[in-house]
């Protein structure tokens, strides 16, 4: 079946392409009688608008590009679906980049997908610091970022406060009197670590207490499971606070081969709740994020920047749940 195009609705309603473009692109210099007759011909025929055509029109392409890292697919998925279900309903479409890590590669690819002529950029990376992303205010260009809390004139967040969890989880503990609470570094997630450090230090420090127990994980270990099998044959916790499941699953194994019972000589809590949380043994207690919310209200914020509409919050805060399982009493 011949395709349907441009053309052939100039013809049908006998007006010029240009007439047609307007009309499909809502511009308002167009007589109320001729619209009727073109958009008559676009019903007639089955014309599908190209989104790209429009958008050249427009000065705009109706395309928005994710960018999130290889590795964090295994809970990106539901922040993906929310994102799409509202890119759907404003008529946006969603081009998906990935990267590995560094901010010089996000650079890059951030300054490639501007020249594709996105009209904006939403970015879920839990692994940058704050200075690095102060470099992403640079593009007079509009970015959303999910899960990193900062905002300027082109920059809105949407985000879950993961220092106020650990500060309200920390001082459940000392309330309890179980104070020896630890944190595992993360190499990979410097920026999400730290906020768990800041969370759990006020807490300390609101109870005249010192928090001391971050458990660096030293070069010459490629893993943190290597270390940990050697730190746990002198040394044990009241908590474990790790922020990835597979850092958390790694001091459950170490534990056990060290005849340390999970949870009841040592508690273990992974920060970021994944489908691998409920399904080793002992469950993993972790927090409960709204990831499919955190996609959706994202690009309901993109949208917004896009229209220019007026909105008082560019950073917003979602809700957490912390959700108990086997690994914690």
């Amino acid at each position: 079946m011949k395709r349907v195009t441009i053309y052939d609705v100039a013809n049908e309603a006998k007006v010029s392409l240009a007439t047609v473009s307007r009309v499909i692109n809502g511009l308002e210099i167009v007589r109320e009688d001729t619209r009727a007759r073109v958009e008559l011909a676009i019903e007639k025929l089955g014309y599908k608008p190209n989104a790209i055509a429009q958008g050249l029109a427009l000065q705009k392409t109706t395309t928005i590009a994710l960018v999130v890292p290889e590795a964090s697919f295994n809970y990106t998925g539901q922040i993906i679906n929310g994102l799409l279900d509202v890119a759907k309903i404003y008529k946006y479409n969603i081009m998906l980049h990935t990267t590995t890590e560094g901010i010089l590669e996000i650079n890059e690819i951030i300054e490639n997908i501007i020249k594709s002529r996105v009209d904006g950029v939403v970015i879920f990376n839990d692994k940058l610091l704050y200075n690095e992303l102060k470099e992403l205010t640079k593009y007079q260009f509009p970015i959303v970022l999910i899960g990193n809390r900062m905002s300027e004139n082109n920059v809105a967040c949407v985000y879950v406060d993961i220092e106020r969890a650990a500060y309200e989880l920390a001082l459940q503990y000392i309330s309890r009197g179980q104070k020896d609470i630890a944190i595992i570094q993360d190499r990979k997630n410097s920026y999400a670590i730290n906020q768990l450090i800041r969370g759990v230090t006020r807490a300390f420090e609101e109870n005249q207490l010192k928090f001391e127990q971050y458990i660096e994980i030293p070069a010459m270990y490629r893993s943190s499971y290597e270390f940990l099998s050697n730190y746990f044959k002198d040394k044990r916790h009241d908590l474990i606070i790790a922020y990835r499941d597979s850092q958390a699953l790694a001091a459950i194994n170490a534990a056990n081969e060290n005849n340390i019972p999970v949870p009841k000589e040592m508690e273990i809590i992974c920060v970021i709740d994944t489908k691998y949380n409920a399904m080793v043994r002992p469950r993993l207690s972790s927090f409960s994020i709204p990831s499919y919310d955190l996609g959706a209200v994202a690009m309901r914020m993109m949208t917004k920047l896009l229209h220019q509409e007026v909105f008082e919050e560019r950073e917003i805060e979602l809700s957490y749940l912390f959700t108990p399982r086997q690994s914690t009493k």
